[in-house]
C-alpha cells in the first residue's frame, strides 16, 4: 500500500475524503450490534453467499442461534430499521477465542460496520479473560487485513491452500490482549 509522504494527504482525504469519512463514521453511529436471532438466519445466509466463495450453510446460522452455547458469540449489525448488514461469529473456550466468521452486505462495507463487529466480539474476548484471538483471512483479502491490522492483529503463520473455491492460502492472525 502506498502510504502518503509525511505532511501529505492520505489517498481519499481532502474534502470529498473526508465527507465520506463523516458518512462512514455516521452509519457505524447508527448500526446497533445485538446478538443473532432466528428471523436474523436468512438475511445472514445471504451476506454469507455474498462474501463467501464457500459459504457456512443456513443450517449452521440456525444451530448456532438454537443451541445458544455460552461459549458462542454470534452478533449481528442492524441499520435503525431493523435491517441485519452485518454479523459476527466468534467461540471463547478457556483463555483463548476464534473469530470464525465476520462479513458485511457488501453495499454496507467501508462504513465502520465490520469495525463495529470485531471490536464487540473483542470487547466479549476481554469480559471473559480471553488473552489471545485468533483467526484466518484470505491471502488476498487486503481490506479484511487492513481492518485486523488496525486493531492490532499480527500475522503469525499461514495455512497453505486452506480456501476453497479458489484454491488460495489463509494468513493465520493473532491478537495478544493485555491482562486486566
Amino acid at each position: 500500500m502506498n502510504m502518503p509522504e509525511p505532511g501529505q494527504r492520505a489517498p481519499g482525504r481532502g474534502p470529498d475524503g473526508e465527507a465520506a469519512a463523516r458518512v462512514r463514521s455516521a452509519t457505524a453511529q447508527l448500526a446497533t450490534v445485538r446478538a443473532a436471532m432466528l428471523t436474523d438466519v436468512s438475511r445472514v445466509s445471504e451476506i454469507e453467499r455474498e462474501a463467501f466463495s464457500d459459504p457456512w450453510s443456513r443450517a449452521a446460522f440456525e444451530r448456532l442461534v438454537v443451541e445458544h452455547d455460552p461459549r458462542v458469540l454470534f452478533d449481528v449489525a442492524c441499520l435503525p430499521d431493523g435491517k441485519v448488514v452485518g454479523y459476527v461469529v466468534a467461540w471463547f473456550i478457556m483463555d483463548e477465542g476464534e473469530i470464525a466468521n465476520l462479513a458485511v452486505a457488501p453495499g454496507s462495507r467501508s462504513r465502520g460496520i465490520g469495525t463495529l463487529l470485531l471490536v464487540r466480539a473483542i470487547n466479549m474476548a476481554r469480559s471473559r479473560e480471553v488473552g489471545t484471538i485468533y483467526l484466518e483471512v484470505r491471502d488476498s483479502n487486503a481490506a479484511a487485513q487492513a481492518l485486523y491490522a488496525s486493531h492490532g492483529f499480527q500475522e503469525i503463520g499461514r495455512r497453505r491452500r486452506y480456501y476453497r473455491r479458489p484454491v488460495e492460502d489463509a494468513l493465520v492472525l493473532r491478537l495478544v490482549l493485555p491482562g486486566p
